[in-house]
């Protein structure tokens, strides 16, 4: 932890209103503010204890409070190298230990997850009848089952689209672990609206994890692997230029100069900021229109993702492309700076207290009365998905903008 960074923090008290798990509970120690007193105390010799690494394995890390405090406090920065800390020094329970190793063995290996859809294909009427089961056995469990979508098609996309008519630009594509193994279909769109607004996409084969999931989660050594091995893969493909549509990759690929800087690593420090990351809503809004849009008659609700409003800053362009679109009615969600739960691995980590900040977003965004919801990011589209399941009421569908584009793109006339 840097003595620096926690100093720069004089607890003013502006993140409170803004911190999820805060908001829920009210604690002191489960507000930024106080996280950054402990790891204070932790710095200046105060044993980690198992009450502390509670109160930080609590944070969701969403950033929404480096969005709010008035003196830039890195809070990203302390959190995570606090979890770093955390996994050195703290001695967990056999059982968390085991789904952790567990999570972190799967998640972040796309063949791995795509291995999971035989069982995902149970259907999921009997995974969550199974559900009450596994709750009493294990709560993260029962959550992976309730959290995981009907899988989709295999879709297989090459490794190069040709961009229709005029070539504007050429992009390389991240496909991502969970992205591609649950929602093939958004990839799918996110390359032919590329294509169609004039870009040729390359789409390396073997990309592998970026290293969001451990980098976040105190793993860094972990994720300094993914990073280095999505860095090669984009400069072999020959692009300088890729586009994300997952707001957990983004923000961890555009920090990766920074990770490897932390580590002394100049040369890889050098070689990630050659290759210039961009979120999809970002990159098309400032590469202009070229195609069409077709009407689509929809009210949609558009959620902020944490990744992409708070770390990345990316909350205009969404909306405005969306709300380009004939005939779409764009509806805003309130309390949209908090956060749904899903927190990259939290809703399996800390399920508790992730369904009751879904089932609060839900509510959310059942009030819009929205024929459609839109995510930018896959964990925020399980996540919600599975909290509007649990309020009973009727579900509503949730595409990415990538796939709203797409539909007005092709004049389909309906999402895809």
């Amino acid at each position: 932890m840097d003595p620096e960074l926690i100093d720069d923090c004089v607890h003013c008290g502006f993140c409170l209103p803004s911190c999820p798990t805060y908001v829920l509970w009210g604690e002191e120690m489960d507000s930024p503010r106080g996280r950054i007193h402990l790891m204070k105390q932790h710095v200046e010799g105060t044993p980690l204890t198992d009450e502390m690494a509670g109160h930080f394995d609590a944070c969701l890390g969403c950033m929404a409070c480096v969005t709010a405090c008035p003196s830039g406090v890195r809070y990203d920065r302390l959190i995570e190298q606090t979890r770093a800390e955390v996994e050195r020094e703290h001695v967990r329970e056999p059982a968390d230990r085991a789904l952790r190793e567990l999570v972190f063995q799967l998640f972040p290996y796309p063949r791995r997850l795509r291995a999971m859809r035989l069982p995902l294909r149970l259907g999921a009427g009997l995974r969550r009848r199974l559900a009450p089961r596994l709750e009493r056995i294990n709560p993260s469990l029962a959550a992976m089952a309730d959290l995981a979508p009907e899988p989709a098609g295999r879709v297989r996309l090459p490794r190069r689209v040709a961009a229709v008519g005029r070539r504007r630009a050429v992009v390389g594509m991240l496909t991502g672990c969970v992205q591609g193994a649950f929602f093939p279909q958004v990839n799918a769109a996110t390359a032919r609206v590329l294509a169609m607004e004039g870009c040729e996409v390359v789409i390396p084969p073997a990309q592998g994890c970026c290293g969001a999931l451990p980098l976040h989660s105190g793993r860094p050594e972990q994720a300094v692997r993914f990073a280095r091995r999505t860095v090669a893969a984009f400069e072999r493909a020959g692009v300088d230029t890729v586009v994300v549509n997952a707001a957990g990759c983004g923000s961890t690929m555009k920090d990766y100069a920074e990770v490897f800087d932390g580590i002394g690593d100049g040369e890889w420090a050098g070689r990630a900021r050659a290759v210039r990351t961009v979120d999809l809503a970002e990159y098309l809004a400032e590469l202009g229109p070229a195609a069409r849009r077709h009407p689509l008659p929809l009210k949609v609700a558009y959620h902020d993702a944490c990744h992409l409003a708070h770390a990345q800053g990316v909350r205009s362009q969404p909306r405005e492309l969306l709300a380009a679109v004939p005939g779409l009615e764009l509806r805003e969600i309130a309390e949209s700076s908090i956060c749904c739960g899903s927190a990259g691995t939290y809703n399996l980590f800390r399920p508790e207290a992730a369904r009751e900040l879904g089932d609060r977003k839900a509510e959310r965004v059942l009030a819009t009365g929205a024929d459609l919801l839109v995510s930018a990011n896959p964990g925020c589209t399980m996540q919600i998905a599975s909290a509007i399941r649990r309020s009973g009421a009727a579900p509503i569908p949730v595409a990415h903008t990538a796939q709203v584009l797409d539909a007005s793109l092709r004049g389909l006339g309906k999402i895809a």
